[in-house]
């Protein structure tokens, strides 16, 4: 038997994609349906994602137009995105609800940026954890003699070969995020 590296890859891979998904959260002067993925609502007592109650539509590029299949929806979604971090105050016309997204000052693109890099180093961190928990279970392996010491350097190689690539590709995701806040 030896060290399967799998796993642990995969958990690598997930740590990316779930980074990938914070980052369309994050609006960068265009309207995107993404900005209203961690908004819920109380549908019938139970929370319920924006596009869970309505058809939320891009009419232009700096407009989200949501149209609630109930119009009893209109002040609970209203309340919902007025209490979110979106810092977008919404339109209700009565029939449905507006969100103007204002061009980003160059103040609010770089806290953007901030934002990022914080959320690439939390993905970062979580990387190297799983290069910990792959390293404890390669000496555990190597501690009960089911490897031998050459293949524990080898699985360690791997491991670190592993996280180093997963780095490089959180990094690759903040600087293509940046660029794309910081353009104009």
């Amino acid at each position: 038997m030896s060290f399967d590296k799998k796993p642990y890859e995969s958990k690598m891979q997930k740590t990316i994609e779930v980074l990938e998904s914070e980052f369309a959260t994050i609006r960068v002067g265009r309207a995107s349906a993404r900005v209203l993925d961690k908004i819920t609502v109380s549908y019938y007592g139970s929370p319920t994602g924006i596009d869970g109650v309505a058809t939320v539509k891009t009419p232009d590029a700096r407009t989200l137009l949501i149209q609630p299949w109930e119009t009893s929806m209109l002040k609970e979604i209203e309340k919902a995105i007025a209490a979110s971090d979106l810092g977008i105050t919404p339109q209700n016309d009565g029939k449905a609800i507006r969100l103007n997204f204002p061009p980003l000052t160059e103040e609010r693109r770089k806290e953007f940026t901030k934002k990022t890099a914080k959320m690439g180093e939390e993905a970062k961190v979580a990387i190297r954890n799983l290069r910990r928990d792959a390293n404890e279970d390669i000496k555990k392996l190597k501690k009960d003699s089911i490897i031998t010491e050459d293949d524990q350097k080898n699985a360690e190689k791997v491991v670190q070969d592993l996280t180093d690539k997963y780095v490089k590709l959180v990094d690759a995701a903040v600087a293509k995020k940046d660029k794309e806040i910081m353009e104009i």
